[in-house]
This record gives structure tokens, sequence and C-alpha cells, in this order.
């Protein structure tokens, strides 16, 4: 039963919202909501399913595809979600994100559902012995007003204590909160404003209008461009024209940000501000600004079902896959620095059925580990 699949979950979301949907689609619009629900592959798996008819589940009308359910629907929870949520109810960082009474209301709910599973019977290797404090009251509080704040896009007041022991206190708007298995704790992906300054030279003619910003990746201040191509306008020295004074005034109010990452571990307190974003940060495009110029290029050879074994096992990576021939398909992931060690153990791991054609930065680093692993290393590069 694959129903807690990242990958087929989401497969489940999209065909639900199209089912759903009122109104007859072409398999233009189909691809369209495939495309911005699911992962960038998706659609090699879900469209041929539909147009072949193997999933009976849309009827065709000419040009358009309806579904064959009349309105949208509820499904009622099966035996086997019941006992899921029973056993993530044993999971002791369920109480990070439901409080005490919403805990007691399910157990009570489920009192006679079997667990699916019990924590007891897993044992994760090579995990570090500190992971963090679950079950500290002040923990559940900074954790439940980040996720707060993120959902509301507001701003926050953290306290905070740096892996050297320094204290720290900013402003920040949460952003994300990812978890590792490894090292069984939680980290905050956070937006922190940081200053800019605006400077506009005249010089009869050509106005200029500068930006000195900190060597932080910024988001924002794109107003600044389009000033600098309209600088041919003439105007009194040390005056603003309408045009300067419009794109000054976007720029102050237009907050730029650097990423930081944070152990929640590590916050001391959070402080939820009254003060929020108009709008959700492109988080995504913030950390695409860190990626290599060159992504990583993998050959995967579909056989014993490997396609699909390797869209799970990179489920996380932002990646481009495309069909070469009849089994052979080329994947492009997209990574940084950070992310680099992870994702060449996780390579290492998979098997034969893939084979990496570059970058020549992964290639090296991969032979380094190869032989080192069989004790001929050379001397790092």
């Amino acid at each position: 039963m694959e129903l807690f699949s990242e990958i087929y979950s989401c497969y489940y979301q999209v065909l639900r919202h199209i089912l759903c949907s009122q109104n007859a689609l072409t398999m233009q619009e189909i691809r369209e909501q495939i495309s911005q629900e699911g992962f960038g592959e998706s659609m090699l798996s879900i469209i041929p399913k539909l147009e072949d008819g193997s999933w009976n589940l849309l009827k065709k009308d000419g040009d358009l595809y309806r579904s064959k359910i009349s309105s949208a629907f509820t499904v009622p929870l099966s035996a086997l979600e019941k006992s899921y949520l029973k056993a993530l109810l044993l999971d002791p960082r369920i109480g990070l994100f439901l409080d005490r009474e919403q805990v007691e209301y399910l157990q009570n709910a489920l009192a006679a559902v079997s667990p699916l599973w019990k924590p007891e019977q897993f044992y994760c290797f090579d995990r570090f012995s500190d992971g963090d404090p679950y079950a500290d009251e002040n923990y559940r509080s900074c954790f439940r007003t980040l996720l707060q704040a993120q959902k509301q896009n507001r701003y926050v007041d953290i306290d905070y204590t740096s892996p050297k022991g320094n204290r720290l206190h900013h402003h920040y708007v949460p952003a994300r909160l990812e978890y590792s298995v490894k090292n069984d704790k939680f980290r905050l992906l956070a937006l922190q404003p940081v200053s800019s300054s605006f400077a506009l030279r005249s010089r009869g003619k050509n106005r200029n209008l500068t930006h000195r910003k900190t060597d932080a990746p910024l988001m924002n201040c794109a107003a600044l461009q389009s000033t600098q191509e309209n600088s041919a306008d003439s105007c009194p020295k040390n005056n603003l024209s309408r045009a300067d004074t419009n794109t000054l005034r976007h720029a102050q109010e237009t907050p730029a940000f650097k990423l930081e990452i944070l152990n929640v571990s590590r916050i001391r307190s959070v402080s939820l501000l009254e003060k929020k974003l108009p709008a959700p940060a492109d988080l995504n495009a913030i950390i695409r600004r860190t990626y290599y110029k060159e992504p990583l290029k993998l050959r995967i050879v579909n056989r014993r079902n490997a396609l699909e074994r390797a869209m799970l096992h990179f489920a996380n990576y932002e990646k481009n896959t495309t069909k070469i021939d009849e089994d052979t398909y080329e994947c492009l992931i997209y990574y940084n620095q950070g992310m680099e060690t992870e994702l060449l153990i996780e390579v290492m791991s998979f098997g034969p059925m893939l084979k990496v054609i570059g970058n020549d930065r992964f290639l090296n680093l991969l032979k380094y580990r190869l032989h080192r692993q069989y004790g001929i290393a050379p001397s790092v590069q």
C-alpha cells in the first residue's frame, strides 16, 4: 500500500482536484494543473494513463475531458488511515503540531484502533544521539509560534544562541521548517531583513540610481533597474524626477532579505510581531540563487522499476527529468554546496541502473570518495 508515499500521495491529490472540477478540461489544461501541483516528472506517469484509459476516471468529449464523478466528494477515513493516525499519536513530535486537548480527543476517538506501527519497532542507523527535546514546553511553544508565523507571513523576534555560544537577537520571517532524520532535529529557514542604502546621482541629463547592498543573497529591489534604464530624462541638478521618487519609495518599502538557517533547539524565545509580509516570500527563488551553475546530470535505465525508485530516492531535490529513448531517462538535479555531501551519498547508494554523466565537480568528488573507500585516495583536489 503506497497511500502515504510522497509520490503517490501527490498523484492522488492532483487527480482528486481534476476529478472534482465541475468544468470540462482540455489535455493542455490538465497538463498545466499537473505541472503546478505535482512534481516535475509527474506528467511522465499520469498523462499516459489518463490518455489510454488505464485509469478510467475521465470521459472524452471531442477535445475535452470530463470527470466521471458528478460532484465534489469527501472520503471517509479507512481502517488503514485510522491505524496510521493512531501510530502518529505515539510519536513524541506530534506535540509540536497538536495541543494537549487535540491529542486527547484523537486518542479517545481512536481508542479501539491498533496503531500501524510502534516507535520501538524502528531503529535508525548512524543517527546522532542529541536529538531535539520534543517534550520540552519552551521548545514546543517556540515551534508553534514559528509555525503560526510561517502560515501568516508574519515577522518574529528571535532570541538565539549560536553554535559558538554567541547570543543573537534579530527579526526574521519564518519561511520553512525542515526535519533531519539523521540528526533528529528541526531547522528553520528564515528570512532576515538586511539594510540597504540608496543614492541618487544627478549628472546633467544622465541620472543614475545606484544600490549599495550587503553581500548576502537578496530578494526584490528589481525596480532599481528600470530607473537606470530611464536615465535619459533631464531634470534640474540635485532634484528628483517623479519616476526617481516613485522608484526610491518602492525600494524603501520593499524589504530585502538574506537567508538564515537556525537550529530550532538553539532558539531561546520567539515573539510574534504584528508586521506582515504583503505576500509570501518566494523561498525557492532565493534558494535557487545558491545553486551551482551546472546541475548534476544522471542517466537512468528504467529496468527493475529504476525510474520510479530514482524519483522516490531524490524526491526532496529540485530536478528535471526527460525521456531519451524507450527505457532511458536523463535527470538533472539542482543543488548547492550545503546539499552536496548528502546528494553524493545518495547517488552512491542507488545502484547500477544510475550513471553519473556530469558535472565535473561532482564527478571528481565521486571519484575521490570511491578511491578513499578502497584506501587509495589521492590528495584532495
